[in-house]
């Protein structure tokens, strides 16, 4: 089992910046590659970021290119998200993932059926 908790959500203004974590704890976080998803109230889970297990490789999609920046320190089994220039549409509660090793995330990163574990979630309110 893996057990993940985000942290570093909260309120800011729009055009200002958060930085989340996601701290991992059971089996060998290295193992893992990582994700960043999202929910909006009346929307459904969107994908915001990945990162494969070594750090080799991230992923991202339009709306969070040039703003979001994913990142991880496997000696201290964290994953960060760097979120800069935010936006009243980026409010919503931020989940961290963890996907197996195995899997190929480089066509797979966007769906949420390729991770295994989830952590509770983090909110992250953008004011205008």
């Amino acid at each position: 089992q893996v057990q993940l908790v985000e942290s570093g959500g909260g309120l800011v203004q729009a055009g200002g910046s958060l930085r989340l974590s996601c701290a991992a704890s059971g089996r060998t976080f290295s193992r893992y590659h990582m994700g960043w998803f999202r929910r909006a109230p009346g929307k459904e889970r969107e994908f915001v970021a990945a990162i494969t297990w070594s750090g080799g490789s991230t992923y991202y999609v339009g709306p969070m290119k040039g703003r979001f920046t994913i990142s991880r320190d496997n000696a201290k089994n964290t994953v960060f998200l760097q979120m800069n220039s935010l936006k009243p549409e980026d409010t919503a509660v931020y989940y961290c993932a963890a996907a197996p090793m195995r899997s190929d995330l480089s066509s797979n990163y966007r769906y949420t059926t390729s991770y295994e574990y989830w952590g509770p979630g983090t909110q992250v309110t953008v004011s205008s």
